[in-house]
């Protein structure tokens, strides 16, 4: 029994650091109807900006941190204003391929800069485990948890109730009828790359802090995609439940069923969930269920 609550623990306290970066995905898709495949690079690349401030210039953490937000929200407004935004009105498989051909040259961008070499930083949590009864957690994975579903209130919050929110939500809703109200569009695309880019670096501190950071950091970008389609791409909360649903899907597989077949089992059990899902519920389990009539 201790056993299955230690996998169950450590499922949910990753499942909300991925729910975390699958919020970079959902904020960008909520504003703009754009799925970002550089969601991961942009995790990758807030996570080598740490690196920088803390490591090879020695800044404290909280400077660094600062640092990286605006490092990232930077990089969100050039990535929008130079490149997607020249794509409106595009063909989506159009729009599509730029993101993956965007995520190609942030990675390579990343390797001439930093190299391929592996990078880790000081540890930004306490390192004492977090012990509840019999239970022992990782500081690492328990306080990048409650970072994690920090951000995604603090952006939650945001969307719900704050004007520029409400905003990008009826921009997300109906564009000409968010224009007709006075709203600018184009800000509120721009808006949303810049708090997609600023989710997905946070993600990357609590990814790089647990494992370190290196080029291929991104790839995780496409583990996290699962997530994004369970909940139903434009939903926070859906997000956030498929972010758990996958953390623990994962752990109890790579637990109990990757010792008996000999491994992998951990990073197939996500893809099967989520096909089972979409097998009952296509736009996934908060998605939006939108009927065209030909």
């Amino acid at each position: 029994m201790d056993f299955f609550l230690l996998l169950l623990t450590s499922g949910i306290a990753v499942g909300g650091v991925y729910a975390l970066i699958a919020l970079g995905f959902v904020l960008i898709y909520k504003a703009t109807s754009i799925i970002n495949f550089a969601t991961g690079e942009f995790m990758m690349i807030g996570a080598y900006i740490f690196y920088t401030c803390s490591v090879l210039l020695g800044l404290p953490a909280i400077p660094a941190f600062l640092i990286v937000m605006a490092g990232s929200g930077l990089l969100g407004l050039l990535v929008e204003r130079t490149i997607l935004r020249h794509m409106l009105g595009q063909p989506t498989i159009s729009i599509v391929m730029v993101t993956i051909g965007l995520s190609s040259i942030m990675m390579g961008l990343a390797e001439m800069i930093w190299s391929s070499d592996f990078k880790s930083f000081p540890a930004l949590f306490p390192r004492a485990p977090i012990i509840v009864g019999n239970l022992v957690i990782r500081s690492n994975l328990f306080w990048g948890f409650v970072v994690a579903m920090g951000t995604v209130a603090v952006f939650a919050l945001i969307f719900k109730y704050a004007k520029v929110g409400v905003a990008m939500r009826a921009t997300a809703g109906d564009q000409l009828a968010a224009f007709s109200m006075g709203i600018n569009v184009r800000s509120m695309f721009t808006l949303a790359w810049i708090f997609g880019a600023i989710a997905a670096s946070i993600g990357g501190l609590i990814i790089g802090n647990i494992g370190g950071v290196q080029p291929n950091l991104g790839g995780i970008g496409l583990k996290i995609f699962p997530v994004v389609i369970l909940g139903g791409l434009d939903s926070i909360g859906g997000a956030v439940l498929g972010g758990l649903i996958v953390g623990i899907v994962e752990n109890l597989a790579g637990g109990y069923l990757d010792p008996l077949i000999g491994g992998g089992v951990k990073n197939v059990a996500p893809f099967v969930v989520l096909v089972l899902i979409l097998m009952v519920r296509p736009y996934g389990l908060f998605g939006r269920k939108e009927i065209e009539r030909l």
